[in-house]
């Protein structure tokens, strides 16, 4: 058994076990992954209604099925001090939700930055305590580099760019997925999570889904025009796009068929008119 103390103070982190908490956040309020995936997840841990980071280090965690955990991140705990009318970044997509009293000042480690996303640990079965003191932790895996999650099959796909990203430029961590969505043709949907706006696409021929998939991945546009045009307006809007598959269909079928597919399913979620579609 390998356990997460023999990773983690080998790179530095001091052994007091009274100098480090472990945290595994976990919320129902929040898509965790996707504030992860755009960059509010800082802000999100740094704010807390009581002071639970009473110590010099936190070891941050993703909560994940059962009782795992993936690492996200080691942290220097820099300062604290209370919020008095400080207000969430420009772009974070919970603007409605309180803000606690505790905004701590926390230090990304860099030492622990190849490990972040692919060491997973068992938590143990009280994963009410989300903050605790260092204690032994079993290791249960430790994932490829660039790894982001199993293959769901199609009809549960749901990345974010930056995922999709990983999977793309990543093929032997993501054996599966490659495998998966080079075989098959289908409908896909591009949805603008900050508008609400969608782009309803298809992909046919030899390289299926992930051929058109690996267009948007270098790209972000894939040579669509209205995605184009929102990108040279602003770079970063890529970072609020979902990836979904709607329907998938046979690598042999026609292309008139899955063109005819499309079609429908663009007049069913309206993408011509009120979403990203030109046509």
């Amino acid at each position: 058994m390998i356990e997460l103390g023999e990773l983690l103070h080998s790179r530095g982190l001091p052994s007091d076990r009274k100098a480090t908490k472990l945290v595994r956040h976990q919320d129902a309020r929040f898509d965790l992954a996707h504030l992860a995936a755009t960059g509010y997840f800082e802000a999100y841990q740094s704010n807390q209604k009581s002071p639970v980071f009473n110590c010099d280090n936190i070891v941050s965690f993703l909560g994940e099925r059962h009782s795992n955990a993936r690492l996200y991140g080691v942290y220097r705990v820099c300062g604290v001090a209370e919020t008095k009318g400080r207000r969430w970044p420009d772009g974070w997509p919970y603007q409605d939700c309180p803000i606690g009293r505790f905004w701590y000042d926390l230090e990304r480690l860099s030492q622990f930055d190849d490990l972040a996303g692919r060491v997973v640990i068992d938590w143990g079965g009280s994963t009410r305590s989300w903050h605790q003191w260092l204690a032994p932790k079993e290791v249960v895996e430790i994932l490829p580099p660039g790894y982001v999650r199993e293959f769901p099959g199609c009809d549960q796909v749901l990345l974010t760019h930056a995922e999709l990203k990983q999977i793309v430029d990543n093929p032997l961590a993501h054996r599966e997925w490659h495998r998966a969505l080079g075989s098959i043709a289908g409908i896909y949907l591009i949805l603008d999570t900050s508008t609400g706006l969608q782009y309803v696409g298809s992909a046919y021929g030899t390289d299926g889904i992930l051929g058109r998939w690996q267009a948007y991945a270098r790209s972000g546009h894939g040579g669509n025009i209205q995605l184009r045009a929102r990108i040279k307006a602003d770079p970063a809007c890529v970072h609020a796009w979902q990836y979904s598959i709607l329907t998938t269909l046979s690598q042999t079928a026609p292309r008139d068929e899955v063109i005819q597919l499309e079609a429908l399913y663009k007049q069913k979620l309206g993408s011509r008119a009120h979403g990203l579609n030109s046509n």
